[in-house]
């Protein structure tokens, strides 16, 4: 067991203010007591910085008192009580800023930790909101594609070997966004980094997706910093997934990047339709996807919609507001 410096110093502390108590008491030379005041005030911050505080408490009252009385003797045997007491306090004063120096250097420690604490608990959720936006999605088109390959692999065995591809495909994009979180681990540790995913990897997205229609506005897309490109495709991530999950029927899901008047949309419209036999959705409690997804938007400085469109499907908007200096 190691033993830590920092436990040592309440002890020295109560030690040295005993000594020092005794050594006035006693009649010691008074240049040693004074000197033992550049070893006591020093202790007195240390004992308020690091030691827990009820031996903190202990030993510093050891410590200020033996800091605030040692000058008594001087001035009791010929001095009035008015001197006794202004000695006293004199001599208090420096106990009282060594204790506050040590404490106003305890609390900037603990506003340290506790924003350590904040960073590490946002990274966490950050890490869970990228598993979610990501690896849900792929996961959510591997459970859809094996179902349509159960559904039809006895009429139409081709369908079925396609749709094992898709779920190929969906799951080396699992491992990629598995790899993407561990990287993110990693520059956590002062590790390498990896590209964050954005409006780049759209088409790929959509044409993963049965029914997906990319329709983007390549000026629309320039307006878009990097930090609103990530967010966007996140946006396209989060509904498709809900998409497969709770209307998988859709025979046509469009999503649209276009410049508005307020500025850059990014939407993402399913069409209304019932789902085949075998692909009803599952049950699930509700998801926090469109709510964190929400968050990421205002934070990006835009706004996030989601409703029921005017053909019966569903619709999920972002909007971000236009830019003076567009990137490229």
């Amino acid at each position: 067991m190691t033993l830590h410096p920092h436990t040592l110093y309440s002890p020295a502390l109560a030690v040295a203010g005993v000594l020092s108590l005794t050594g006035s008491a006693l009649g010691a030379p008074h240049t040693w007591t004074l000197a033992g005041m550049a070893v006591l005030l020093p202790l007195l911050a240390l004992v308020v910085r690091w030691s827990p505080v009820r031996s903190a408490g202990l030993s510093g009252a050891v410590g200020v008192a033996a800091v605030t009385l040692w000058p008594v003797p001087l001035v009791w045997a010929d001095g009035s009580w008015l001197e006794v007491l202004g000695a006293a306090a004199f001599w208090a004063a420096p106990a009282f800023g060594a204790m506050a120096a040590g404490g106003y250097l305890r609390r900037q420690a603990g506003r340290v930790r506790r924003a350590v604490r904040e960073a590490r608990r946002d990274q966490q959720l950050e890490l869970a909101r990228d598993l979610h936006d990501f690896v849900a999605h792929d996961v959510s088109a591997i459970v859809v594609q094996a179902q349509a390959a159960r559904f039809v692999a006895a009429q139409d065995p081709g369908q079925a070997v396609r749709a094992l591809e898709r779920i190929e495909a969906a799951g080396l994009s699992a491992l990629e966004s598995m790899d993407r979180t561990v990287h993110a681990l990693q520059e956590a540790g002062g590790g390498p980094t990896a590209p964050v995913p954005g409006l780049a990897q759209l088409p790929e997205l959509v044409e993963r997706f049965e029914g997906g229609v990319l329709e983007a506005d390549p000026q629309a897309l320039r307006e878009l910093s990097r930090e609103e490109g990530s967010t966007a495709y996140r946006v396209a991530v989060e509904a498709l997934t809900n998409v497969r999950r709770h209307a998988p029927g859709a025979a046509v899901v469009r999503v649209a990047v276009r410049r508005t008047g307020s500025g850059t949309e990014v939407s993402v419209a399913n069409s209304a339709g019932r789902a085949a036999a075998g692909l009803l959705p599952r049950r699930r409690r509700g998801g926090t996807g469109l709510a964190g997804l929400r968050g990421r938007v205002e934070a990006a400085g835009g706004t996030l919609r989601a409703g029921a469109a005017t053909d019966g499907g569903w619709r999920v908007s972002a909007v971000f507001p236009a830019r003076e200096h567009p990137r490229g």
